[in-house]
C-alpha cells in the first residue's frame, strides 16, 4: 500500500465565496493507533478525522481498513461542518475497535466510496479509562501532519521539518511543559490545550495530542455549569483558584479542536458554549466588552484578541447567527479604535490606549504615556486572522498590516539603545536577539518608555516568538514592498529567538502557551507571497508526498 499521493486542497482563505466542485481526495490515509491504557487486547477507538472546505458532503464515504486494506465495522458520524468557504463537514468521528497486542497498530480511512461495513457506535466517554478529571482514552488514533495541515482544521498550516527551526523550539520548551500542570492556575494562561492541539497538527507527534487531550479534559472539567453566566456565579467560567469571573481563563477554541481531532464531544454541550460565550460579551469580574470611546476608557489588548478568537471560535463550533454577530461587532470596535482613537492622536496602526488604566492605576490625563502593547498585540492580531478566516471582513488586512508597519517602526528597541543599563535582553539569543517595548508608542518621549521598561520590561524578549505571527500576518497582509520587505527581514531576524537556551527557559509554565497558541501559522504565512491575502487569490494548494 506504499504509495506517494498528491494532496491537494483549495481553501477559501482571503474572501467570501464558494469552491464550486468538491475538492480531490486521497486515499489510504493512516491511522497510527497508540494504545494509553495496559491492555494489549481488542481496543475502542474514537479518532477525529478533519477535512478541508468542500472536500466531503457525507460521513459514510468513510471507511476504515487494515494493513492488508479489509474495512473494519467502524461508525463515522459528522462532529463539525464547515459554515464558510463553500461548506462542507469539518471533521468526523470514526470509531472502531484496534485489533493486536502490540502497543501501536495501524489502520487507514479512505474517502470515495461508500461504506460496507458500519458497527454501532458509542458515547465517547464510554471508551474512557479512570474517572473524574483523570480520564483517558484507552486509545488515541494519530493522523499525518500533512492532512492535518491540509484540513485547515487550525486555519492553513504546513507540516514541520526535521530541521525547521521553530519547530525544534517547540520540541525543545515541550520537554519541560508537557507535565500536567494541576498546581499552578497561571499555566494555564493564553490556552495551554489548543497550543498543545495545534503543535500536534504541525508535527503529527503523538506525544502533543495526548498531552493536548489530557489538558483539555483537565481544563474543561473545571468548567462551571450551574447558576447564571454572570458575576458573582459565573457558569461558563473556569473554577480553578476560585476565579470562575476572570474571563481571560475562557476558552471555546479548544473544544473546537478537540471535538475535530479526537472527537471528544463529551465534555460541553450547547448551554455550557452558550454561558462561555456570554462571559466574553458582559466580561464577568472586567468592564462590559464594548467600544473604546475615551481616553480613559479600560482597555487591554488581550482581553479584545482573546474575546474575538473565543468568538470566532464559538461559531465555528456551532454555527450559530448570534455568534457571527458577535465576531461582526468586535470587529467594529477595533476597526474603529485603530482608524478613530477617541484620544485625537491619529491612525498610527496601534490600538492605542492609557498606560494606566491599562495597569489598572489612576488616570490622570496630563501624566498619561498614550501607547500599546506589543506582545499583548499579538493576540488582536490572532483574533482578525481567525475573524478573516471566517468573514473575509474587507477592513481585516488593512488593520493587520497597519500594525505591522507600527510595529516595525516603534515596537522594536533598537539595537543601538540597548546598552548599560538599558540592555534588557535575555542573552540566550545572542548579540542579534530581538526585543520589542513592553509598552510602545508612536507619541510618548524615549524617558518614559525607558521608565516602564526598566520596571517592568527586563527580559520581555519572553514573548518576542509570538510576535512572529504579527510580523508573519503583516507580510502576508502587507501590498508596498518597501513595508513587505522590512517584515521579511524582521522574521529572519527573530529566529534567533529560536535558540535551545532560550527554550529551556521554563520560569514561567504559561510562557510554552503565550509564546506558540498563535505562532506555528507564521510558517505557512512567511512562505507565501507578499501581499498575498489582500490579493483576493482563495485558493491554497498543499502539496506534499506522503508514504502511509
Amino acid at each position: 500500500m506504499m504509495r506517494r499521493l498528491l494532496i491537494v486542497f483549495l481553501g477559501a482563505l482571503a474572501c467570501f465565496g464558494v469552491v464550486h466542485a468538491a475538492t480531490p481526495l486521497p486515499a489510504a490515509q493512516r491511522i497510527v493507533v497508540h494504545r494509553l491504557g495496559t491492555g494489549r487486547g481488542p481496543v475502542r477507538v474514537s479518532v477525529g478525522i478533519p477535512f478541508a472546505p468542500a472536500s466531503l458532503a457525507d460521513p459514510h464515504l468513510v471507511r476504515i481498513v487494515d494493513e492488508q486494506g479489509t474495512e473494519v465495522p467502524a461508525h463515522v458520524t459528522t462532529m463539525l461542518k464547515w459554515y464558510v468557504r463553500g461548506g462542507g463537514v469539518r471533521a468526523v468521528r470514526a470509531q472502531f475497535v484496534a485489533q493486536g497486542t502490540g502497543a501501536d497498530s495501524t489502520y487507514y480511512f479512505i474517502v470515495g466510496q461508500p461504506r460496507t461495513r458500519d458497527d454501532a457506535g458509542w458515547n465517547y466517554a464510554d471508551g474512557l479509562e479512570g474517572s473524574g478529571a483523570q480520564a483517558r482514552p484507552a486509545a488515541l488514533g494519530v493522523l499525518t501532519a500533512a492532512w492535518l495541515c491540509a484540513s485547515q482544521m487550525a486555519g492553513p498550516q504546513i507540516p514541520a521539518t526535521r530541521d525547521e527551526p521553530y519547530a525544534g523550539y517547540v520540541s525543545a520548551q515541550f520537554a519541560w511543559a508537557k507535565k500536567l500542570p494541576t498546581a499552578d492556575p497561571t499555566a494555564w494562561l493564553f490556552d495551554r490545550p489548543s497550543t498543545l492541539f495545534k503543535a500536534y497538527v504541525r508535527t503529527g507527534r503523538e506525544d502533543y495530542l495526548e498531552a493536548a487531550e489530557a489538558s483539555y479534559r483537565y481544563y474543561m472539567s473545571g468548567i462551571r455549569r450551574d447558576g447564571f453566566a454572570m458575576s458573582p456565579m459565573c457558569a461558563g467560567g473556569w473554577t480553578y483558584d476560585k476565579k470562575p469571573c476572570d474571563v481571560k481563563y475562557v476558552y471555546i477554541e479548544p473544544i473546537l479542536l478537540a471535538v475535530g481531532l479526537t472527537g471528544d464531544d463529551s465534555m460541553h454541550d450547547t448551554e455550557t458554549v452558550d454561558h462561555m460565550m456570554t462571559l466574553w460579551d458582559n466580561g464577568g469580574w472586567n468592564p462590559r466588552a464594548g467600544a473604546y470611546k475615551a481616553p480613559s476608557d479600560y482597555f487591554t489588548e488581550r482581553l479584545a484578541g482573546l474575546g474575538l478568537i473565543e468568538t470566532v471560535s464559538g461559531y465555528e463550533l456551532t454555527g450559530d447567527p448570534d455568534y457571527l454577530a458577535y465576531v461582526k461587532k468586535r470587529l467594529d470596535w477595533l476597526a474603529d479604535h485603530q482608524r478613530a482613537n477617541p484620544d485625537g492622536l491619529g491612525n498610527d496602526g496601534s490600538w492605542r490606549n492609557s498606560w494606566a488604566m491599562h495597569e489598572n492605576d489612576t488616570y490622570d490625563a496630563a501624566t498619561d504615556v498614550r501607547g500599546a502593547s506589543p506582545w499583548m498585540s499579538e493576540n488582536i492580531i490572532d483574533g482578525l486572522w481567525h475573524a478573516w478566516l471566517v468573514t473575509a471582513d474587507p477592513r481585516i488586512p488593512g488593520m493587520i498590516s497597519g500594525f505591522g508597519r507600527y510595529l516595525e517602526r516603534y515596537g522594536w528597541i533598537a539595537h543601538d539603545h540597548l546598552v548599560n543599563p538599558h540592555d534588557w535582553r535575555n542573552p540566550c539569543s545572542g548579540p542579534d536577539g530581538q526585543i520589542a517595548w513592553y509598552w510602545s508608542s508612536a507619541h510618548a518621549d524615549s524617558h518614559n518608555l525607558d521608565t516602564i521598561q526598566d520596571s517592568e520590561g527586563w527580559y520581555s524578549d519572553a514573548h518576542t516568538v509570538e510576535l512572529g505571527l504579527a510580523v508573519a500576518a503583516a507580510w502576508y497582509f502587507e501590498t508596498d514592498p518597501a513595508a513587505a520587505a522590512a517584515q521579511k527581514r524582521r522574521f529572519t531576524a527573530l529566529a534567533s529567538s529560536y535558540a535551545p537556551s532560550c527554550a529551556a527557559i521554563s520560569d514561567t509554565a504559561r510562557r510554552f502557551n503565550w509564546n506558540n497558541r498563535g505562532a506555528g501559522v507564521a510558517q505557512w504565512m512567511i512562505r507565501q507571497p507578499s501581499g498575498s491575502g489582500a490579493s483576493g487569490t482563495r485558493a491554497v494548494a498543499v502539496t506534499t508526498g506522503v508514504s502511509p
